[in-house]
């Protein structure tokens, strides 16, 4: 006989048992991850490097059990290829290859193009590399987080620690790279400098396109106007062959020169680069970081990496070894949450807010924005026995949360409301030469 009752409480059933199988996903054997990095062009000293270490450190994760059990599996792009076609390889990857997690990207241009792409497939993309702030202000994303600092916090920072090196200048110049990171960086350091040094005059603001070779322009333009200061948030080839140049035609003799990406530079530079020099290392990443040089997990990683490659570890380095610790964190997370079964992409992606991991160096965190705040490190050009290039003296390590608006604040309206007293917070951990 037909019993209505029974018939509905066995639908209800049979829709809760399909709600949890969709949610009790099966753990794969391999966990399929995409990276995008620069293999090709100028920007590819980054991307290269950072390759090699993510090769490394996932044989070191695989090793260990890769993630609860599943063995990373990566696909690498190459992002020097050009938006269109980086695109076209990342749909690609997810939509036929069925990676499950997506690590992009070092520019930030193809973070902007990107982010709103890897919400549309539902697929966890983390921001490895690129900084530009407005990519998470702008907009709240669900799939798409950063693990690691973004402008406002890196820039302030290094307004902060010009101020605090060098009080007394009066005028300040700028070459950046003509697109997103360097028009939003500037945007970041000009506004905070109005702020803490309103007496403050720029006198020059050049924007040379992307993968320039030749800066005669800019440098015979700065060397007739002599500011204080030069500042250049550029990276990669560009900033190596605006430093080359810039020592040949003895441009760094008459200003200081502040430079928040260069510690990325230091070892391809060498002697190129001059004592007194204002590097930051976009977080606390340095291979002789003066409380974790002697830790064996960096030491070891520096030894692995340097055998590796015969060179030392760069901030890339450090950021793409962060965002496979906050992916296995989430996981672990996600994992936990699911009662020990495996997540399936919502999931993670509710897991990956909100978590703090360590990389190599200082902890890091994930806030709820998907923003990640890592701590940032400053210091000045010196040359010592031991290494053919500077090393970095008179360090000293601002506090992201320091440096960071909070939760649903823009940053440039924040930066507007600081206040000198933060110059000088006792917050903020100075030591003396990171020489061994």
């Amino acid at each position: 006989m037909f019993n209505p009752t029974l018939m509905r409480i066995a639908a209800s059933a049979l829709s809760a048992l399909a709600l949890s199988t969709a949610y009790a996903q099966s753990k794969p054997a391999e966990l399929k991850i995409g990276i995008t990095t620069f293999m090709t062009g100028p920007a590819s000293v980054f991307g290269v490097p950072a390759k090699a270490a993510a090769e490394l450190y996932i044989e070191e994760m695989n090793a260990a059990g890769g993630i609860n059990g599943a063995k990373i599996v990566p696909t690498y792009i190459d992002e020097g290829v050009g938006t269109d076609k980086l695109l076209s390889e990342y749909r690609r990857v997810v939509q036929e290859q069925g990676v499950n997690v997506m690590l992009a990207s070092i520019s930030s241009g193809s973070c902007n193009t990107i982010a709103p792409v890897a919400e549309d497939l539902k697929v966890v993309n983390i921001m490895w590399d690129c900084a530009a702030q407005k990519i998470l202000e702008d907009k709240r994303y669900k799939y798409v987080v950063r693990s690691q600092a973004n402008t406002t916090i890196e820039h302030v920072s290094a307004v902060l620690y010009l101020l605090r090196m060098k009080p007394d200048f009066k005028t300040v110049a700028v070459v950046n790279q003509d697109y997103a990171h360097g028009r939003d960086s500037w945007e970041m350091i000009s506004t905070a400098l109005k702020t803490l040094r309103p007496d403050v005059k720029i006198v020059a603001e050049l924007f040379p396109k992307f993968g320039a070779t030749d800066f005669s322009t800019e440098i015979s333009r700065l060397q007739a106007l002599r500011p204080d200061v030069i500042v250049s948030t550029s990276w990669g080839g560009d900033l190596d062959t605006f430093i080359r140049q810039a020592a040949q035609r003895g441009l760094m003799k008459n200003s200081v020169f502040l430079l928040p990406l260069a510690e990325s530079s230091l070892e391809r530079l060498g002697s190129t680069l001059p004592d007194g020099v204002l590097v930051g290392a976009r977080g606390d990443h340095y291979f002789l970081h003066p409380e974790l040089k002697d830790d064996p997990k960096l030491k070891n990683f520096v030894q692995k990496f340097k055998a590796k490659t015969g060179g030392y570890p760069i901030y890339p380095v450090f950021h793409v070894i962060q965002a496979l610790e906050a992916l296995k964190t989430g996981y672990d997370r996600a994992i936990k949450a699911n009662k020990g079964q495996w997540p399936n992409n919502e999931q993670l992606a509710d897991a990956m807010h909100n978590i703090e991991f360590h990389g190599l160096t200082r902890s890091v965190k994930i806030r709820e924005d998907g923003q990640g705040i890592e701590d940032q490190l400053f210091g000045v050009t010196k040359k010592v026995a031991g290494y053919p290039f500077p090393v970095l003296d008179k360090i000293t390590i601002y506090p992201g949360d320091l440096v960071l608006p909070p939760v649903g604040q823009k940053s440039l309206d924040w930066v507007k409301t600081l206040k000198p007293e933060i110059v000088n917070s006792p917050r903020i951990k100075t030591f003396l030469s990171s020489e061994k």
